[in-house]
């Protein structure tokens, strides 16, 4: 799974400490006004907000399809690079402004300070990058290891930042807590797709991978012919493993309906969310003493969508509730691009809605209002107090980063929920709840793919037409 391959390490946390930069000043230093934990970054605040102030054009699935089917030509991997390039840095600085914005108190604390300073790390790489144009290829090999390096450095932001959100739960209100978060890891989503992407395009693309037959079905992250039911039995797989850790017995699963659906997204985030909705089910279902009852996954395909993903771009509007990725202006610009009325923006996108349910008795009327809230948890408070001890709660945090690492707890501490939903909301999906208190929950799950991607599927890669093209002279 690409997810994996580049999480292996994380970079040693840089040392900080609360002084100058300078050894002039004294200490502590004579601020009179709020200031940002110090940083070993190089860029400058003045290039932070030129660029936080920069238009944010929206990211679709559309855009990740757009340089072909690796492996790729020399010209299109350097468009590819250029593209990230042109995503990248408005959106990092633009997150850094919002941690800025948050209490001292609350980005001092050693977890979110660094994130932050993780964010300043990754701009500060792409700095001598973004000033002119990538136009030889070894210029993209090291435009490439900056993105390695970008996805190993934010690999762990989720638990960290929720380790210090829960330490901090004294001094930010829950409601900000959850505003910000939602926000935060949204565009997280985006900022990190579009450095695996490029990362992916690369890797297939040169070296032994490039002499190798293409995947037919893949582009990047992208996965042309995604199967829902094939999903769900991974980590159904996965799921009952931490149910037999922690319970001793595992719950049935029925998969019915269209099992031979397929469309086109990105696997890693149809996994991560599946994987939270059965942890939700599975546990619900065990600690209810319904064991026995088979949780049910329905998989349906709209037969008539008519609308575009451009159509549904042109009508929406940037407000402070979702300027999470993109702005008014990158909004409007990119429907206006020429770019965007070509392509499969321009196909009606098909539509799956999976339907999860379980006979688990129901979520209880008093906590059916505080599932979408981060700040929500089904643990007790002595777990959540081990959970932000620096000391024990590793485990338990480690159950709501992603699939792929070993997870010891079935219960993740209220984070899994409302990050699902903001995957599956990121390219105009959603997840609805509907529950029945003392019977069971059915949770609907909407994806949408990218659009008509038959020719997507048959088309020449790039050394196929450089082939072609040699084969006519």
């Amino acid at each position: 799974m690409l997810k994996t391959a580049f999480s292996r390490r994380a970079l040693p946390l840089l040392q900080r400490r609360w002084t100058s930069q300078t050894t002039q000043q004294p200490f502590p230093p004579d601020i009179n006004e709020w200031s940002h934990p110090p940083s070993n970054a190089t860029i400058s605040d003045e290039e932070i907000y030129r660029l936080a102030a920069k238009p944010r054009r929206p990211l679709t699935l559309a855009d990740l399809v757009r340089h072909g089917k690796p492996p790729l030509r020399d010209a299109a991997l350097l468009d590819s690079a250029n593209f990230t390039l042109s995503l990248l840095p408005a959106r990092l600085a633009h997150r850094i402004q919002a941690l800025r914005n948050l209490p001292f108190i609350v980005v001092a604390n050693p977890h979110v300070s660094k994130i932050y300073n993780n964010y300043l790390h990754s701009l500060s790489t792409l700095e001598p990058f973004y000033k002119k144009p990538i136009e030889t290829i070894e210029e993209e090999m090291k435009f490439t290891d900056v993105m390695a390096d970008l996805v190993r450095t934010h690999s762990n932001t989720i638990p960290t930042l929720a380790q210090g959100f829960l330490q901090c739960r004294k001094y930010i209100e829950p409601a900000e807590v959850t505003t910000f978060l939602d926000q935060h890891l949204r565009a997280r989503i985006g900022t990190r797709l579009v450095a695996e992407q490029h990362l992916a395009l690369h890797m297939a693309s040169t070296g032994d991978a490039a002499t190798q037959p293409p995947d037919s079905h893949h582009v990047g992250v992208i996965d042309l012919a995604l199967r829902p039911a094939d999903i769900v039995r991974q980590c159904e797989g996965f799921v009952g493993e931490v149910c037999e850790l922690k319970y001793g017995v595992r719950p049935s699963l029925v998969i019915n309906g269209e099992v031979d659906a397929e469309f086109a997204h990105i696997p890693m985030h149809l996994e991560y969310i599946i994987t939270e909705l059965l942890k939700n089910a599975m546990r619900a279902t065990i600690e209810s003493g319904k064991e026995g009852e088979p949780i049910e996954v329905t998989i349906a395909s709209a037969p008539d969508v008519t609308t575009t993903k451009l159509d549904s771009l042109k009508k929406l509007s940037v407000t402070e509730a979702n300027a999470f990725d993109f702005s008014q202006e990158g909004l409007d610009e990119y429907c206006s691009s020429p770019d965007a009325d070509i392509g499969p923006l321009n196909a009606a996108a098909p539509c799956i809605t999976l339907r999860i349910r379980d006979r688990g008795g129901g979520i209880p009327p008093e906590a059916l209002a505080n599932i979408w809230s981060y700040s929500f948890t089904t643990f007790n408070k002595d777990e959540v107090d081990e959970a932000s001890d620096d000391t024990g709660g590793s485990a338990g945090l480690n159950a709501i980063s992603h699939s792929g690492t070993d997870q010891s707890s079935i219960a993740g501490l209220g984070y899994g929920l409302p990050l699902g939903r903001a995957y599956a909301e990121y390219f105009g999906g959603a997840i609805a709840v509907q529950s029945m208190y003392g019977w069971g929950t059915d949770v609907y799950l909407t994806l949408q793919g990218i659009g008509k991607m038959e020719e997507t599927k048959k088309a020449k890669t790039g050394f196929e037409k450089l082939q072609a093209e040699n084969g006519n002279e």
